[in-house]
């Protein structure tokens, strides 16, 4: 069943996390400060000590098109790898879209467009985001205009033509229609961008018409929690209990929607499962970042917000997995990774999508190359368990497929990938420009 609620796991967290503030003022902010960016109900579910928000009926009529999604065991891997583990996964590949995207971009297109707005403005990374909003404004009757990362954009151009396909205009971020994406191409003309600079331009034009409105794909609050539909079904489908829990990050709403449901039930001591976060070593933001407040964008548009960080200036590698190319990670995750939650490591690209074909090749589907990160750490596991003999139960989260990563797949087939060995000095640098 489609869960009738999302869950909200600041009430149940030992400590809160610290508040996003002012970038001028430097002050906690207020529902008034984000009054030009996001409609009020979503404000309120941002700031919200509400355990469980129900779902409005409207939106479950649109989750209905793909949801619940399917909990799968993937028996022919496990043969392949010899391990006595016993590997499960919750696919979201089904959604329109083909990725987690929707679950979060449905109710932020239904609150836009109950409050009246007409057009949202977005970034998207690796473009299942823009996929998704692009879909959830077609449901809802608004405009739609997505700055897609370039070198997303020219690496995967079938994602931007399935955005202009559910009515949404795309541009190659950074471009030359606004003030943020001017400036750094005059600084830099062959930039591939970042998320960062592509939040900047998304931001810079929402906040310029009373008309329009911004929506996040992910590192916010509200965000993490309409993505908990993802664990909530895991939870009913599940017939035996996970004792290691992986998910791949980035900002951090896919590893968020799958694990906070389990953890609840972990602090109120009915399970214990390890839980693992996996980042890409090219933008380790989790393993290798500070934990200070910064800008969630490049040009300082956004509010500060206390997470990992390599720097808002920092621009990754051009590494297939677009969608973990962000400097930061969303504040809740990070606050619960300094408590000691769970876990985080990291995984190479040729490593990812050799464990991606892998994947395919034995349980038919084609990851896309985020979720290949968590299949990477998972496949590790289980060969430990294969060492140890011990006979744990993995779950983690397909977030999407490959289907539009094609060219990706190509490159890794044929020898020509690469792995980003990220220096040190690259996030110095970046991070010596951190806001006092």
């Amino acid at each position: 069943m489609i869960p009738s609620n999302w869950y909200n796991i600041v009430p149940d967290l030992p400590a809160p996390p610290p508040p996003p503030l002012h970038p001028a003022t430097r002050q906690p902010i207020g529902p008034d400060d984000l009054a030009p960016l996001f409609p009020m109900e979503l404000i309120r579910q941002e700031v919200g000590q509400e355990r469980f928000v129900p779902i409005p009926q409207e939106v479950l009529d649109v989750y209905r098109l793909w949801r619940p999604t399917p909990l799968m065991r993937a028996r022919n891997l496990e043969k392949s790898l010899g391990t006595p583990a016993r590997i499960y996964y919750k696919y979201e590949g089904v959604s329109p879209a083909g990725s987690h995207k929707p679950n979060t971009a449905v109710p932020q297109a239904y609150y836009n467009a109950q409050e009246g707005v007409r057009r949202l403005t977005t970034e998207t990374g690796a473009g299942q985001w823009g996929s998704s909003l692009a879909f959830a404004c077609a449901q809802f009757g608004l405009d739609c205009e997505i700055w897609m990362v370039r070198a997303s954009y020219d690496q995967k151009p079938y994602r931007s033509a399935l955005m202009r396909v559910y009515g949404a205009s795309v541009h190659a971020s950074p471009s030359p229609v606004t003030q943020a994406g001017s400036k750094v191409l005059a600084e830099y003309p062959g930039s591939p961008g970042s998320l960062g600079i592509a939040i900047s331009e998304a931001v810079e034009v929402a906040a310029s018409a009373d008309d329009t409105r911004y929506a996040l794909g992910s590192v916010l609050n509200h965000v993490l929690m309409h993505q908990t539909v993802i664990g909530e079904e895991a939870l009913g489908q599940l017939e035996e209990m996970p004792d290691v829990i992986v998910g791949c990050t980035g900002g951090g709403s896919n590893f968020g929607g799958l694990v906070f449901p389990f953890l609840r039930e972990k602090l109120a001591g009915k399970i214990d499962p390890v839980i693992r976060a996996v980042e890409p070593e090219a933008c380790p933001s989790f393993t290798r970042g500070r934990y200070a407040y910064d800008f969630g964008d490049t040009a300082g548009l956004t509010p500060l917000m206390k997470m990992h960080t390599l720097g808002h200036d920092f621009v990754p590698d051009p590494i297939h997995a677009g969608g973990l190319r962000y400097h930061g990670m969303s504040p809740l995750l990070s606050h619960m990774y300094e408590l000691g939650m769970f876990e985080a490591v990291t995984r190479s690209q040729r490593e990812c999508f050799e464990a991606g074909v892998r994947f395919a090749r034995t349980e038919g589907i084609l990851p896309a190359p985020e979720p290949t990160h968590a299949l990477a750490e998972t496949i590790a596991e289980a060969l430990r368990c294969k060492e140890s003999g011990e006979e744990k139960v993995i779950l983690t989260a397909l977030c999407g497929h490959g289907h539009f990563d094609l060219a990706a797949y190509e490159r890794y087939l044929s020898g020509e990938m690469e792995d980003f060995a990220l220096p040190q000095e690259r996030i110095d640098e970046a991070l010596s420009g951190l806001p006092a």
